[in-house]
């Protein structure tokens, strides 16, 4: 196998992280962008001209995606801060003394790039939290609204912290994914030849048999 080819444990082990992450959060978004647009209240023909609409799955098929992939990505993230801990108790040191004028500043894309890791951490913790307030609550309460308790904020407010949030992140991690796609496409491409190492023989260049 070439050096080129070469991929170490830890790369790899990151990588199936980033790809579970990745897969769990294409369908928790997918799903959400669902509730987003066929709200369950209304009437056929009245203000949700989208009831009843089915795109497809079930409602509550899409409603079972949508909140274990969200679980998923969770406990996925976990293990995404336990491998990163280091780097992200060294940058938050690292701005603290550049705020106190011990370091010198930051580049302006090093910069930016921490601003957009820093959007995506706290859309994710809000839209967490609040997705896991709903579902905990809204399942003991037996999804009545009106039965559900409240804490700290009503259940509007954290439905629309979650939908607003869940928009934030989606956003967030698009321009994530884009500014890093070489990166992924190059590191991907790395880890996958690393599995299939063996070259692809072709139909045409294959021995004729006698």
């Amino acid at each position: 196998m070439s050096k080129a080819n070469t991929v170490s444990r830890q790369t790899r082990f990151q990588w199936l992280i980033d790809a579970a992450l990745f897969l769990s959060g294409i369908i928790a978004a997918l799903s959400g962008v669902y509730f987003l647009y066929l709200p369950s209240g209304g009437y056929q023909g009245g203000r949700n001209p989208m009831y009843g609409v089915t795109i497809l799955f079930e409602r509550h098929t899409w409603d079972d995606l949508h909140v274990w992939s969200g679980i998923a990505m969770i406990a996925v993230i976990v293990v995404h801060l336990a491998i990163h801990g280091k780097w992200i108790v060294g940058m938050a040191r690292h701005v603290a003394k550049e705020l106190t004028g011990h370091y010198p500043a930051m580049s302006s894309k090093v910069r930016f790039n921490l601003l957009l890791n820093s959007v995506v951490a706290i859309s994710f913790l809000l839209t967490a939290l609040s997705g896991l307030y709903l579902f905990f609550v809204l399942e003991q309460a037996g999804r009545l609204a009106s039965a559900a308790p409240l804490f700290l904020f009503s259940r509007t407010t954290w439905d629309l912290m979650h939908t607003w949030a869940g928009v934030v992140l989606i956003a967030a991690a698009v321009l994530h994914l884009a500014i890093h796609w070489r990166w992924i496409v190059n590191v991907t491409g790395k880890v996958c030849r690393s599995l299939w190492p063996g070259p692809v023989t072709r139909l045409s260049e294959r021995p004729a048999t006698q």
